[in-house]
Parts: C-alpha cells; structure tokens; sequence
C-alpha cells in the first residue's frame, strides 16, 4: 500500500492508502467517482483514458491510465475531462465538438479532449505557420481510436478553434506570433 497525494483539476487529494497494483483509472473511476475517463482497450492503446499531466516548467501532456498504476501519478498535477468546464461555460474546444457532433457514442470523447487541449495550449506557447496545421493536427490525435470513425470531425472541430484565434496559434507570415495568419487559397478559414 502507498499514500497517493496528488493534485487533480485543481484540487488536492490525499493521502489515500492504495494498492501498488491499483491502477490511475479504477483510482479515478472507482476510488474518487470520476468516471469521466473511460476505460477502453485495457492496453493503453487506444487512448479514451488519457489524462493531461501538467509539469511544473507549464508544458503538459497526455498520459493514458489504464495500464499505469495510481501511485506513479503521486505527488502529480492532473487535469481530467470533469476540469475543462469552469462554472458551467464550456471551454471553444468542448464547444467546437459538440458544433461538429464529434462524438457519437462518446467513449473516445475524452481522451480526444484532453490531447486537443495539450495541443492548443502547446501552439499558444509556440505558434505554428499555417502550412503546418493540418499536419500537427494530425499528428497531435494520432493514437486515439473512435469505434464510431468521428476522426473528421474531431479534426475539424480543433481546427476550427485554431482558426478562431489565428494570432493567438498561428504564425504570421513573418514567422512572428500574435500577428493575424493569412488565408490559404482555396482554404477553409
């Protein structure tokens, strides 16, 4: 048994005497009620669990939780699915997915919301040249499986957030942030 202490949504938790072997997401799901993060495919491969991990230098990242124990998350921040709404507003990413009906059944939702947030908080740290951003998107949701196909329309929704603020995620085309990004040609803006 070891005393978890950690940090989640905000809120501190702990010390909770767990298993060695319990894993993050029974912790969450089954210790703390937090049920807003699925359990999928039990390999961490397809991604519905993943949780942002917030470092103290600011950067974040996705970290699945099905096959990793609770107590590799001590001491940790974490941000769950249940931390994106403040006060009942939804942020423009949760927004986004229900204006593009993202989600069908929903059991990926999570994890795509968690690795779209990394992403724009990623690009409003470092903004990338327009060119790049269908690529980055991409390559930021590869990994995470939908049962129902909804990838499309994930991708549009975080792309549709981005091109929303483009001085906030995008470069100019002097390569400087904060500067408003051209259209492309034929582009969907």
């Amino acid at each position: 048994m070891t005393a978890l202490s950690l940090t989640i949504n905000g809120r501190a938790h702990g010390p909770i005497e767990v298993r060695d072997d319990l894993s993050m997401n029974d912790f969450l799901r089954e210790v703390l009620g937090m049920t807003g993060t699925k359990f999928g495919c039990g390999a961490a491969q397809c991604l519905s669990c993943v949780v942002i991990i917030d470092e103290p230098d600011g950067t974040s990242y996705t970290n699945p939780t099905c096959v990793v124990p609770a107590v590799n998350f001590n001491g940790r921040r974490i941000r769950t699915v249940e931390g994106h709404a403040a006060g009942g507003t939804l942020t423009p990413l949760q927004t986004a997915f229900i204006e593009h009906f993202s989600f069908q059944c929903g059991y990926c939702t999570a994890g795509f919301l968690n690795e779209g947030q990394v992403l724009l908080e990623r690009l409003a740290a470092n903004p990338i040249p327009r060119a790049a951003l269908e690529q980055t998107i991409l390559e930021a949701l590869d990994g995470h499986l939908c049962r129902c196909t909804g990838y499309v329309r994930y991708h549009q929704a975080v792309r549709d957030v981005i091109l929303a603020d483009t001085a906030r995620y995008l470069q100019s085309e002097t390569g400087k942030a904060g500067e408003t990004a051209p259209p492309l040609k034929g582009g969907r803006q």
